[in-house]
């Protein structure tokens, strides 16, 4: 357990983040919000005077983690009541779970949800006003369906080599597993110039891989009329003229354009690593899923990447038992992981998510979907690690981007393979080649050969 220290808890705040990269860049907002109010970050629960668990719903697992976590800081709380608990994101977003968190959790301070987290310096000087008055906690939830696009927070980022940008909120697909569009809210995007400006800035203040958000990164400006699409973006991407590295996520099958794929082929600072979510590999249970797209479009796309980018890092998330997934509907599944032979797959079972279509529908034994996700991982695991020793004998270009240890570091290579070398601290943020000597279940391992 950690060390209970409750000195010096003026300026010290703490973040969790849970779930995907929206939440850890979105962290990265509310640290802004901290920083400018003069505090400053602590990697330890029990120094913070400020705790802000940003939270994830996407799964029934992740928001059983939030609540065991959110429960831990009970006795924090006693040590000194002084403290600020701080609850946002989609979890709290959903329908009555504001309610739920401060009934099952009274010492939870300020509880806000997916698009108003920029009121934060408001809600806690509200809060203080609120104590004052011995008037309790401060609960916020916009149900807006399509609230404003806030530019004015600055972020305070912490992922040096890396940035992560925005180019988009919210998801009009209403997959009928996917509780999305219920807590983000309608496709929101932002101001292409304002994109343009943002990336330039962190290039110019020294960061080398850009990763540009969005819960379906095709769909960007379909909601506007400046005639500004993904494709019109991308490419003015493409004319800065200089060294970097440039991904997005997400992309949907049923979006996902040749001319993209044709684009991001032709230009070098744009990563041959594209992460294409399939979801299942039956027409039957993508049908159900309201994916809008079957196999025979997702092979399509699949040949499209590989006539273009042969050596291209293909990823994507797949679900097993979904309700009415039959086992000639999992194998379909498993057929198409074999053909499309994955650099990496996310595999998860599915679960429930209340207020979603899927919920309402019979749901399949968890002893099966736990059979089926195994076979899965198996097969994942092996076609990973068959793709990662052709690997091995080769030179890769490597964007170093961590010292995990004295004398080690990390990066990744333009297809997005892990690769661990040994090398100074001082390298982070470079460009280096490595030459891959062998293959681990989890990384390359490599030696430096010469800096590029």
């Amino acid at each position: 357990m950690e060390n209970l220290i409750t000195s010096n808890l003026e300026n010290k705040y703490y973040i969790e983040t849970f779930g995907c990269q929206m939440n850890v860049h979105e962290s990265e907002k509310v640290a802004g919000i901290l920083v400018s109010l003069g505090y400053e970050e602590t990697k330890e629960r029990a120094q913070a005077k400020i705790i802000v668990f940003n939270t994830c719903c996407i799964r029934d697992t992740a928001e059983k983690k939030i609540f065991g976590n959110i429960g831990e800081l009970k006795i924090l709380k006693r040590l000194d009541k002084s403290r600020i608990i701080v609850i946002f994101g989609c979890m709290t977003q959903q329908e009555g779970m504001a309610e739920l968190v401060a009934s099952k959790f009274p010492f939870v301070d300020i509880i806000l949800g997916t698009s108003n987290v920029h009121l934060l310096a408001d809600k806690i000087k509200e809060l203080e006003e609120r104590r004052a008055r011995k008037r309790g906690k401060v609960i916020d939830i916009d149900t807006n369906e399509r609230p404003a696009v806030i530019e004015d927070v600055v972020p305070y980022r912490t992922s040096y080599p890396n940035a992560w940008v925005n180019i988009m909120y919210g998801c009009n697909n209403f997959c009928s597993y996917c509780i999305v569009p219920y807590v983000r809210g309608r496709e929101r995007s932002r101001n292409p110039e304002l994109i343009l400006e943002e990336i330039n800035a962190l290039l110019k203040a020294g960061y080398k891989e850009i990763t540009l958000l969005g819960q379906n990164v095709d769909s960007y400006g379909s909601d506007r009329n400046d005639g500004v699409n993904f494709y019109t973006l991308l490419n003015k991407i493409a004319q800065i003229d200089t060294k970097f590295r440039l991904r997005f996520m997400t992309s949907h099958p049923k979006d996902l354009s040749e001319e993209v794929i044709k684009l991001i082929a032709e230009t070098p600072n744009f990563c041959n690593n594209i992460h294409l979510p399939v979801q299942a590999g039956s027409n039957a249970v993508l049908k159900a899923m309201n994916r809008r797209y079957d196999r025979d479009r997702y092979f399509y796309l699949i040949d499209l990447i590989k006539k273009y980018m042969p050596d291209c890092g293909v990823t994507s998330d797949i679900m097993v038992g979904f309700p009415g997934e039959t086992e000639e509907d999992f194998l379909d599944t498993l057929d198409l992981v074999k053909k499309v032979r994955y650099h990496n797959a996310f595999t998860f079972i599915y679960s429930p998510r209340k207020g979603t279509v899927a919920a309402k529908m019979e749901q399949i034994p968890y002893a099966i979907k736990s059979e089926r996700i195994k076979r899965l991982i198996a097969l994942q695991n092996q076609i990973t690690l068959e793709i990662s020793e052709t690997y091995v004998g080769k030179i890769k270009e490597v964007l170093v981007e961590d010292a995990p240890k004295e004398g080690y570091l990390c990066g990744r290579t333009d297809c997005g393979r892990l690769v661990n070398f040994k090398g100074n601290k001082e390298m982070v943020g470079q460009f280096v080649n490595v030459k891959i000597e062998k293959n681990k279940a989890s990384a390359l391992i490599g030696e430096i050969v010469n800096e590029c």
